[in-house]
């Protein structure tokens, strides 16, 4: 078997981390391969003993790769997503962050958990991405045209709200006044969703969310629609442009450009262990449990 390691940076905590990863994984024969510029900061914080291979872009991991490891926060398993894009890997996220909720698998059950990829004790949970479309300008700023959290139109430098005028199937649905619009995957809705007053949604569900931020009408809510749905908005304001984010990457976009999104043709695979469940996670990270009654 095959694991490419991948982190953003280096912390100090990393060290322990790499190095259990190592040890569980070697200790069932299985090749390790890491990502170049976080190799290179491994050797320079003398973490590793060993020489290892390398790969910089979705391009140099093999076919043969049967696990790609995110080290980090839920961004950087966003961006993992960049490095497997439809190929499959399943992903697995060691959460060396903060929340976490993507990069579920904590420090101190590393020892535990990946040994149980090898005997095929998880489960995939399949992630629907969202995939933009148009506008010309925008798919060629971005590495990625797709999403696995959101994609947001907002504000931007002025304080004044943007005016998003919004299609469901080419079908008119409502002109947005606010400092923005994200549309969320299931994935996605315990990120900026939320934190908006957007609904938790749970992985399996086939749906997106259209989230106003700081609606200046009041009884503008969120609203789910079927992922089979084709979005359409057009953006307009006092500046001469606005941003748009997937994920992570942002880009200023003309006024006036008509945004077109729908749902992508490939998913992510993350990996499930069947004692950190997306519901297990959601009681711990949100403290459901804290209330005596339960």
């Amino acid at each position: 078997m095959k694991f490419a390691i991948y982190a953003q940076n280096y912390k100090a905590n990393y060290k322990e981390i790499v190095e259990k990863l190592v040890r569980a994984v070697k200790a069932h024969n299985a090749t390790v391969i890491f990502e170049k510029e976080f190799y290179q900061l491994l050797k320079a914080n003398n973490v590793l003993n060993f020489e290892y291979e390398t790969f910089s872009s979705h391009s140099d991991i093999d076919d043969d790769t049967n696990f790609f490891v995110s080290i980090g926060g839920d961004g950087t398993l966003l961006r993992a997503a960049n490095f497997v894009k439809s190929r499959n890997i399943p992903i697995v996220g060691v959460n060396a962050g903060r929340l976490g909720f993507l990069a579920n698998v904590q420090q101190e059950s590393i020892g535990f958990l990946i040994p149980l990829l090898f005997s095929n004790q998880y489960t995939l949970s399949r992630r629907t991405l969202l995939q933009l479309n148009q506008p010309d300008e925008a798919t060629s700023k971005f590495n990625v045209n797709f999403a696995l959290n959101e994609i947001t139109v907002a504000r931007k430098n002025s304080t004044a709200m943007i005016t998003v005028e919004t299609y469901i199937n080419n079908e008119y649905l409502a002109t947005y006044w606010a400092d923005g619009i994200i549309i969320s995957t299931p994935t996605g809705s315990t990120g900026y969703n939320l934190s908006c007053g957007g609904p938790i949604i749970t992985p399996d569900s086939n749906c997106f969310v259209i989230t106003p931020i700081a609606p200046h009408n009041l009884t503008t809510r969120p609203l789910i629609i079927n992922d089979r749905s084709k979005i359409k908005m057009k953006v307009s304001s006092r500046e001469e442009q606005f941003l748009l984010s997937l994920d992570s990457e942002t880009a200023a976009i003309s006024n006036d450009s008509v945004i077109e999104i729908s749902l992508a043709s490939h998913t992510v695979n993350l990996v499930e262990f069947p004692s950190v469940t997306f519901l297990r996670t959601l009681r711990s990270k949100l403290l459901w449990g804290e209330d005596k009654r339960n």
